[in-house]
């Protein structure tokens, strides 16, 4: 089997926590040779502890200074697309973790640069590569037409669940200055998408673009995209969303929020006439634990409820997998840059619906 050189960008937590042992435990398909980010203390003592050997501060000069097969882009969002353009202008595939980008000009730039290149690029959407959301596709035909549609998003903060859980080092050497470009380009990059609008609007579409976007793309997956937003709430400085989405002869509701209770509540249920199916997913931050396929359905007098674990596998393997494929045997990739785009198209939707309610 091909073993693709490769490059981390960002060594945070979700590389801590997931990309990196999943990569360490597929060795025939992947060898971490490099490994970057902006604190010293993360590319000690990350580095050791993974056994990467070229560790780079700057992202462009690992890219520029190493032969690579891929490039995983895992850092903040606000420098996705940067980092992708300049992997790709190298020759190099890329797997970009969800957002790629936080505007729809960058997101342009990625698939010029893409085409460009000749090269791959595909979105960390790894909630869409768990089997029983797979078999949830299969599940969708069996309901019929359907009645509705909830997507359901409530969590607590990643930490409160990983720090019980995983060790993950986190820096306190990040040059102040460092933090505050991020937070300015940030800034402007949510300018750029959707205007100049007050802070918890932006907050709206940021969480969006993070948490958001993991449901809503599952979401257009199973049964395409809504024909329109016709209304949309945003509370607590935008850290709650509500939104409501029509369908042709439907309609779905869309939930979202983050909180400070030690719970991950997400799935995703669709509603036809006699049955209905549910995608239940759990912490990513926790490995190993099952998504589930939950369907109920009239039987007679009775209701007959079956619950579906395929297996105990990761998602973010099946998606790691996926990836090695799409590179080694030239297959597009599920999760696009294209894909992502629609995702941003809907965003800036919901953001419009929230502007329009009176504040």
């Amino acid at each position: 089997m091909t073993r693709l050189r490769t490059g981390i960008i960002g060594l945070g937590e979700v590389a801590q926590v997931v990309h990196l042992p999943v990569l360490e435990a597929m060795p025939d398909r992947f060898d971490v040779v490099a490994g970057c980010d902006i604190s010293p203390t993360l590319l000690e003592l990350v580095g050791d502890r993974f056994g990467i050997d070229k560790r780079y501060a700057d992202p462009l000069e690992m890219i520029a200074g190493e032969e690579l097969d891929c490039v995983l882009v895992l850092n903040s969002d606000e420098y996705h697309a940067e980092c992708t353009i300049a992997a790709l202008e190298h020759g190099q595939h890329v797997m970009v973790e969800k957002p790629m980008c936080l505007s729809p000009r960058e997101a342009q730039a990625v698939i010029a640069a893409r085409d460009a290149a000749d090269r791959m690029v595909m979105v960390g959407y790894m909630r869409r590569f768990a089997p029983a959301f797979e078999a949830a596709k299969e599940q969708v035909a069996r309901l019929g037409p359907l009645n509705y549609v909830r997507v359901h998003d409530i969590i607590g903060r990643n930490q409160l669940l990983i720090d019980q859980t995983t060790r993950v080092e986190r820096p306190t050497d990040v040059p102040p200055e460092r933090l505050a470009e991020r937070w300015a380009r940030g800034a402007e990059l949510v300018r750029d998408a959707i205007g100049d609008v007050p802070a918890d609007v932006a907050n709206t579409y940021r969480l969006l673009c993070g948490l958001g976007s993991h449901d809503l793309s599952a979401l257009r997956e199973l049964i395409g995209p809504p024909r329109r937003v016709t209304a949309a709430r945003q509370w607590r400085n935008g850290l709650f969303i509500a939104a409501l989405l029509e369908y042709d002869g439907f309609y779905a509701t869309y939930e979202t929020g983050v909180d400070e209770q030690l719970r991950f509540d997400a799935h995703l249920e669709l509603y036809g006439e006699t049955a209905s199916t549910r995608i239940q997913y759990d912490t990513p931050y926790v490995r190993h634990l099952p998504t589930l396929l939950v369907t109920e359905e009239s039987d007679g007098d009775a209701l007959r409820r079956s619950v579906l674990r395929p297996n105990l596998k990761d998602p973010y393997t099946y998606e790691l997998e996926h990836f090695h494929q799409a590179i080694t045997t030239g297959i597009a990739p599920k999760t696009t840059p294209e894909d992502f785009a629609e995702d941003l198209d809907l965003f800036v939707e919901i953001v419009r619906a929230v502007q329009e309610t009176p504040r």
